[in-house]
């Protein structure tokens, strides 16, 4: 499932291969992604801030996707960020390495029921790049669904 994911985004989203974004795994409440720093640095050697919106946002996405096209089993369906805010809170000079919260049983039965009765609905996904224990970037982001 991860890797099919990983697949998905490299061939439909190729700045996502270039960045060579790894879907990583899964456990608890997090999704676990990751890029190497190497093809995503910038001038000052550290983690270029477009490569890290960009992780964070994917990442973000990614959640959405595995929700709602394998836990809910919803096919070809319209995930799309339509607000977010990100803050760049300290230099990223290794591996990008992202923590995305999953929403909860709540909130994923507050989407089901929506997209079952309006065929569309939405999911605050809060993602964070952190390297040594540290929140080098925050992210949160609001994602609509329509099937």
């Amino acid at each position: 499932m991860l890797k099919k994911l990983e697949n998905k985004l490299h061939k439909q989203i190729p700045l996502t291969n270039y960045m060579q974004i790894k879907i990583e795994k899964i456990e608890e409440n997090r999704l676990f992604t990751s890029a190497p720093i190497e093809p995503n640095i910038n001038d000052k050697k550290t983690g270029f801030a477009g490569s890290l919106s960009t992780l964070v946002t994917i990442s973000a996405w990614s959640a959405c996707y595995l929700i709602v096209e394998e836990q809910l089993k919803y096919k070809d369906t319209m995930i799309a960020v339509i607000k977010s805010d990100t803050s760049y809170r300290t230099p990223v000079t290794k591996e990008l390495y992202c923590e995305t919260t999953l929403p909860s049983k709540e909130e994923i039965e507050r989407l089901k029921e929506k997209l079952e009765t309006k065929g569309s609905g939405s999911l605050r996904i809060k993602s964070q790049i952190i390297e040594d224990e540290k929140v080098c970037v925050d992210f949160e982001g609001i994602y609509v669904i329509k099937i």
